[in-house]
């Protein structure tokens, strides 16, 4: 192995590190991120008794936690912008609502599915 050169196990490690010191920073950065968890903790235990089978459970899991992952993402996009600079710009103020318009659908795709799951 080179000088520098991690070994797989490291490199995974390494990885987890960052990604949970993001989800922190998010955590403590980002209220609409910490109100998505928060609805969360009722979401996820709900998805599980009201599927009634892996595939609707899944179905309910996986939209709602999209959400989760579009909202990191836009949180993203917005301390990007917010570093480049303050002063109001065009592409900036489109940038941002691109990306709250992506959270945005994310949500109606989540409300959709569970809508069509407990009709159905």
């Amino acid at each position: 192995m080179a000088r520098g050169d991690f070994g797989p196990i490291e490199r995974i490690l390494n990885a987890t590190r960052y990604s949970l010191s993001g989800l922190c920073e998010g955590w403590r950065t980002q209220p609409a991120l910490r109100y998505e968890l928060y609805v969360s903790l009722i979401a996820i235990p709900a998805a599980w008794f009201i599927g009634t089978n892996g595939g609707e459970r899944a179905l309910l899991m996986g939209s709602y936690l999209q959400v989760v992952v579009v909202e990191l993402i836009n949180s993203a996009i917005e301390t990007i912008v917010d570093r480049i600079g303050s002063e109001h710009h065009e592409l900036s103020g489109r940038a941002k609502d691109l990306g709250s318009a992506a959270v945005f659908c994310s949500i109606v795709l989540a409300a959709a599915v569970w809508l069509i799951v407990c009709v159905s």
